[in-house]
Formats: structure tokens, sequence, C-alpha cells
């Protein structure tokens, strides 16, 4: 097995980097296609979102098993194997016969994407410590937001010279650029393989799950993003279908929402240091004023400028608030930082999945009105979780405080 050297530090880094922004990238690239996609396989545009929740489903149920297998087994050659076969999977969707086809080869994706992101995240903590890796855990949400920004983008100039084809022989190409950096410069830095074993791998779980700061975490980010997907799934419709522009057009929306994450993102890790239930207070009051806002003004202003105004802020509290509490989740537990991380992101993702569902399926989002009712839900979940949550670092401090006194 080839091991890990430190002297290519730097570039397997890079190719980490290229790795984790991997789940945005194939859920987004394709977004501007949708309305192509739903003429292609003569279906209704709910059958086209669900090639989305079937790929999010998928992943985070993956996510909350793959944790162990990359603590016992190691990291390299799972992400090895799963980079093959998802490359193989993106040339074929690229010659799906039935949209059948499509969800079965979405749901390959969803489980290989859950390796490649959990062994990756994974690596770092193998081989950084400290304020180093909170630093780059506070980086990988950042650098996460750069596929929401960019994939649309692309999608859409991709759909407008091509077809929704075209959105997937490009993540093939992707795949293969970067699995010939990990077989040419990444190596196994697992340095103690974990006992593959029922009894343990459910005491790590139970460690993990059973912290009420966690499991609330994992509700938290998954609010959180729902807000970013049901934007997603709603705005080739929205774009194309009420406002009639093209694909390009949905692209620069999506990229004007990719900024809002990454401006929330750069935020989150400059108030690294502040308290977090003060910056998710302050989050959830700003998603709530400004989601009553776009809703009052979509019934006298209806306008893409106002609209992309108003998800531009929107998803910068949203970007916020997934990096204060993804860096939470990663750095909680790393004694067990497989687990932790596929639970973080497993758990988040079931959450994202059924809560974007959920509304998609409870709001037929169509204009501005109903996505701000969206937010203003989303908002409400958040802050009815962060109460809870603020009595239970309270009473961490007051036991804190108490052992310090008795020693």
């Amino acid at each position: 097995m080839k091991r890990y050297d430190s002297k290519n530090e730097k570039i397997a880094t890079i190719s980490t980097f290229l790795l984790i922004p991997l789940s945005g990238l194939v859920t987004d690239i394709y977004i501007p296609s949708f309305p192509d996609m739903q003429k292609a396989f003569a279906v209704s545009s709910h059958e086209i979102q669900l090639t989305l929740s079937y790929f999010l489903i998928s992943y985070g149920i993956a996510m909350l098993f793959v944790g162990p297998l990359v603590d016992s087994f190691g990291r390299y050659r799972l992400i090895i194997g799963s980079l093959f076969i998802f490359l193989l999977s993106s040339v074929a969707l690229a010659y799906a016969p039935s949209i059948t086809f499509v969800y079965s080869m979405r749901i390959i994706q969803g489980i290989t994407t859950a390796f490649i992101v959990v062994g990756k995240r994974a690596f770092l903590v193998d081989i950084f410590s400290g304020a180093k890796l909170r630093n780059y855990m506070s980086t990988l949400s950042i650098v996460w937001a750069i596929a929401p920004i960019s994939a649309p983008f692309i999608g859409g100039y991709l759909q407008q010279i091509w077809d929704w084809t075209a959105n997937f022989y490009l993540l093939a190409l992707y795949a293969l650029f970067v699995l010939v950096l990990e077989l040419r410069y990444s190596g196994e830095a697992l340095k103690t393989f974990k006992p593959f074993r029922a009894k343990e791998i459910l005491t790590s779980y139970r460690t993990v799950l059973s912290a009420p700061d966690f499991f609330i975490g994992l509700f938290v980010l998954g609010c959180a993003y729902a807000m970013i997907m049901v934007f997603a799934m709603s705005a080739p419709f929205i774009v194309e279908n009420h406002f009639n522009f093209s694909p390009v057009e949905t692209g620069y929306c999506a990229l004007l929402s990719g900024v809002g994450v990454m401006i929330g993102g750069f935020i989150g890790k400059a108030t690294i240091e502040k308290k977090l239930v003060i910056k998710l207070f302050c989050a959830v009051a700003g998603i709530l004023l400004l989601g009553v806002g776009m809703y009052v003004s979509g019934f006298y202003i209806d306008h893409i400028a106002v609209l992309m105004i108003f998800v531009l802020l929107l998803h910068t509290a949203s970007g916020f608030v997934y990096n204060a509490y993804f860096t939470y989740c990663l750095t909680r537990f790393p004694a067990h930082a497989g687990v932790s991380s596929g639970l973080t992101s497993g758990g988040s993702y079931l959450f994202t999945s059924v809560l974007s569902f959920l509304m998609i399926s409870t709001f037929t989002i169509t204009q501005q009105t109903q996505l701000a009712q969206s937010y203003i839900g989303f908002g409400l979940l958040i802050g009815a979780v962060t109460l809870p949550l603020a009595f239970l670092f309270r009473r961490k401090e007051r036991q804190l405080v108490s052992t310090t006194d008795e020693i």
C-alpha cells in the first residue's frame, strides 16, 4: 500500500481541496439543464428535481456508515476506487436511456462521493493538528462554496453551447484529473487502523451522537444547506419559466447565490473565536427579517434583480451559519475523525434532503413570495433549536467553572 509522503504535503492538500467541493459540484453543475432534461426524458419538473434528491439521500445515508470504514481500512484505497467508479458513472449518465437510469447513477454517485469527501476530510485530520487543523477545517466550507458559485455558471454555458450531457462529461474529466493527482502525490496517512468491530464502532457512534450539541448541529447544518438547495431546485423554473430567461441567466443567478454562501463562510472564518450561540442568534434574526422583507416586496415588485438581492443576503446568512457549526462539529471529536466527519455531512445531508423535499412538496415555488416563505420557515426552525443549544452551552460553562473551583 502506498504511504503518504510529507514532502508532497502541498500538492496533496491542494488535491484534497479540489475534492472537497465535489458534492456541491455534482449537485449544482447540471441545475441550469433541468428544463432541457425535462424535455429530453419527457417527465415532470418534480421527476427531474428527484435526480437531486436521490443524490442527496444516498450521499447522506452513505455518510453515516463511511466513517468506520475509512477509520478501519484506510482512506487512500477507498478514495481511489470511489473516484474511478464516479468517473464511470459520469460517463454513463451522458448516455442515460431513461430517467430511471439517471436515478440509479445518481445514487451511485452519492455513495462514491461520500467515500471521497469523508476520506479527504479525515486525511486532513491525519496530517494536521491544533490551530492549523481548525484553520483548514474552517477553510473547507469556504472552498466547498466554490462549487455553488462556479458550477451552475459553467453548467449554464455548457447547456447553452451543447446540451445537458456536457455537464456529466465535465464531471468525468474532473474526476480523471484529480484521480491522477491522488495516484501520484497522495497516499495512506492513517497511522493507526481501528479494528472493524461492531462493538467499538457502535461505541464511537454512541459517543458522538449522544452529545446534544453535536446532534442539534446536524439539524442546524441541514436547515442552512436546505435553504440553498431549495433555491437551487427552484431557480431554473423561476428564472427560465417565470422570468423567461435562458439557462445562462440561471447560471448567473446561481453564481450570485454561491457568492453569498462564500461571503458568509469568510465572515464565519473571521469570527471563529466568537461564541457559537451568539453568532446563531444574530444569523436567525437576519434570516427572519430578510425573509419577511422578501415576502412583502414580492407583492409590489416582480423583478429578478429584487429576487437576487434578497437571495444574496439570505445565502450569506446561511453560509455564515453553515461555516460556524460545520467547523464546530468536525473538530468536536478528534479521536473519532472518520465517524464525526461522516456523521457531520451524512446527518446534515439527510436533514437537508428531507427538509428541502418537504419544502418543495409543501410549496410550489415558482415566484419570489413562495421562495420567501421557505426562507422564513428555515429561519424559524434554526431559531427553535438555538434556544435549547444556548441552555446546553450555559450548563457546560457552569460545570467547567464548578470543576475548576473544586480543583
